[in-house]
């Protein structure tokens, strides 16, 4: 370009650019903010596990540990995962969860294996109740002038 092009930019054009360069900036400032938690197993190595030829060591050798087992039979280990996407201010969203559940027989060898995705989720709603406490109830000037007089020389 010639020095002459140059000077002939007009204060619009400026002005016309730097706004196109702010909504551009500004489009860029609102892709979502994506979160990837748990522990999903490489699918190559997940089809590698069968039913009756695995036993717990060589699962947790290829898959790896898991990030739950059973409580109460300690025969189901569970890989989850979720992907979460999280746009500005808003509230996340999940766009994309998968659970593997592994079951075990008695002989500790693989029985079953299930992969559920986000359309298998349900929602847990906690209950909303207050565990009552045993105690007095402090008042504001109990709490103030409570210990006055109980300290004896």
């Amino acid at each position: 370009m010639s020095v002459n092009m140059c000077m002939n930019i007009g204060s619009s054009d400026l002005s016309r650019a730097c706004a196109w360069g702010a909504v551009l900036l500004m489009l860029t400032a609102c892709a979502p903010r994506v979160e990837m938690n748990g522990n999903l197993p490489d699918p190559e190595r997940l089809a590698e596990i069968k039913a009756g030829g695995f036993s717990r060591e060589e699962v947790a050798e290829t898959l790896g540990s898991p990030s739950s087992v059973a409580v109460l039979e300690g025969e189901v280990w569970y890989y989850i995962s979720k992907r979460t996407e999280t746009l500005a201010f808003f509230e996340s969203d999940v766009s994309d969860q998968q659970v593997v559940v592994i079951h075990f027989d008695k002989k500790g060898m693989v029985s079953q294996v299930q992969t559920l995705g986000l359309e298998q989720a349900r929602t847990i709603e906690p209950v909303e109740r207050e565990t009552p406490t045993a105690g007095n109830k402090l008042t504001l000037f109990g709490q103030l002038f409570g210990n006055l007089g109980r300290f004896n020389k």
